[in-house]
């Protein structure tokens, strides 16, 4: 007589969020520019539906962020220093995309100029023009106003 005797193998599958699936797809939407570039409207070379965008002047607090977008997720983090993006797609009132942390790490850096409070928000009523600049393989948005 055989005895089969089955151990159960649990696989953990990992299963990212939206807005960290965005967040991927968003970056790699501009690997086909390279070196310096003007982009007429950010939001052609979005791939995912947005509202508004918000970056966040340095060293805000989670709640600041949350009341203003008006939506509390579990991952949002705080800004460490003013290298550091902070920048939060929204779609019907939740958060679609979400970059967070150095350039050098992302490949991505945003200036969207001069804070006036603690945020700027952009919507997709509006044009978005940017000037790229390529700098040690990162891919840095200045915000044409």
């Amino acid at each position: 007589m055989i005895v089969i005797i089955g151990i159960p193998i649990f696989v953990h599958s990992i299963k990212k969020d939206v807005w960290e699936i965005n967040a991927t797809n968003f970056i790699k939407a501009f690997q086909p520019i390279s070196g310096d570039a003007v982009i007429d409207d950010l939001r052609a070379w979005t791939p995912f539906e947005w509202d508004n965008l918000y970056s966040f002047s340095p060293y805000i607090s989670k709640e600041t962020i949350y009341e203003t977008i008006g939506y509390k997720w579990s991952n949002i983090k705080e800004t460490l220093n003013e290298g550091m993006n902070q920048i939060v797609f929204v779609h019907d009132g939740e958060v679609v995309c979400y970059l967070f942390g150095y350039p050098e790490h992302s490949g991505i850096g945003f200036n969207f100029g001069e804070y006036k409070g603690s945020y700027i928000k952009l919507t997709t009523e509006q044009e978005l023009p940017f000037n790229i600049t390529e700098r040690n393989g990162v891919r840095y948005f200045e915000f044409i106003k």
